[in-house]
């Protein structure tokens, strides 16, 4: 696939995505996609698998986190692979607390499917967001 299909195919993710529709997101998936958030101490984290892991994330995304992410801000390719630029603000619903975080995710799209996603994000913005005043990190 071309560079542009490539980038049309992560534009279409995200709309799926934003707009909640299942339906809609599933097609554009390999059915063994990888899902790696990183971090420690905050609900997210974690390496999600197949499909499964894609609707676990997203089940847990919306138990666990508020968020709004504006449109993308910049989309960068290069072969198979499309880095989405961008920013999220939102709250940890158990804490209450706000967080603002500055996002890449690295995608990788193989025969018209998203295959990968990398996401490297603000993971101490996220933890600090995620503490109870009970056990905050030193």
């Amino acid at each position: 696939m071309s560079i542009e299909e490539n980038v049309q195919i992560v534009k279409d993710f995200f709309a799926a995505m934003g707009s909640g529709a299942k339906q809609r997101l599933l097609p554009l998936v390999a059915e063994d996609i990888e899902w790696i958030i990183p971090g420690e101490d905050w609900p997210l984290a974690g390496t999600y698998r197949g499909h499964a892991g894609l609707a676990d994330v997203l089940q847990k995304a919306s138990e666990e986190v508020e968020m709004t992410y504006p449109k993308p801000l910049e989309f960068v390719a290069q072969g198979d692979r499309v880095l989405v630029v961008g920013v999220a603000t939102g709250k940890i619903k158990a804490t209450n607390r706000t967080f603002k975080d500055d996002w890449v995710f690295a995608i990788t799209v193989r025969n018209g499917k998203v295959t990968k996603i990398r996401e490297y994000i603000d993971t101490q913005a996220l933890a600090r967001a995620s503490e109870t005043a009970a056990s905050p990190r030193l």
